[in-house]
């Protein structure tokens, strides 16, 4: 599904990636894990089209991403991708329903339609409670699970998630973990998660550590 070869990435003139190769298959969980600086979320950010790197290639369902621009990597990753961030990001100015609704509407798909499939990933998430409460009014892990609604609103073939449990306690993060492997099993969704939780890490189909800008061993 994925595949990364060669990436390599400096700011300025601290050489942060020095050569990644990666592979990500379907419906697999796979874990980055490393020290605070080995360029964990560097490699999620460009492998997720958010950062572009210095040299290599990222290939998604063999569309190479690394030459997309504008417009055109806009549409892409709101068709095929997801993502999810340790601090939620969502609009507080909106109730969760309208939250998870907002990537269907920038992909121009039919509003009924998005409501309905909002409305049913959040039941699934266990928020059927919760659609029109704003942010301010839901706990961290309802924060955390809408958030989650969002990243699967358009059947993304691919979700990015960068330290999803680290702003949860032990117990809410224990939860959400077990929701990833329910959405694997259950949508066949993909994961590629960067963590320092070991439990989540551990829990992974695959864990990649990095160290020092390169992949240090796979298990």
């Amino acid at each position: 599904m994925l595949e990364a070869t060669n990436i390599t990435k400096s700011y300025g003139s601290l050489q942060v990636l020095k050569g990644i190769d990666v592979q990500i298959n379907k419906k697999e969980i796979v874990s980055i894990v490393g020290a605070s600086g080995a360029g964990k979320s560097t490699l999620l950010h460009i492998i997720g089209t958010l950062d572009k790197p210095d040299t290599g290639h990222v290939h998604i369902n063999g569309q190479n991403i690394v030459n997309l621009q504008g417009d055109n990597l806009a549409n892409f990753r709101n068709r095929h991708i997801g993502f999810i961030f340790q601090f939620h990001n969502l609009l507080p100015e909106f109730t969760a329903l309208e939250n998870v609704c907002i990537p269907g509407y920038l992909g121009k798909n039919d509003q009924k339609k998005v409501e309905a499939r909002a409305k049913e990933l959040l039941s699934l998430l266990g928020l059927k409670d919760r659609f029109d409460h704003h942010p301010a009014r839901m706990s961290g892990g309802e924060q955390q699970r809408t958030a989650v609604a969002r990243a699967l609103i358009n059947s993304p073939d691919i979700i990015f998630a960068d330290e999803p449990s680290g702003n949860l306690d032990s117990h809410t993060a224990e939860e959400l973990h077990h929701l990833f492997f329910k959405l694997r099993d259950d949508l066949e969704q993909t994961f590629v998660i960067v963590t320092h939780n070991e439990q989540l890490a551990e829990m992974a189909d695959r864990k990649i550590e990095m160290k020092d800008g390169k992949i240090f061993s796979h298990i």
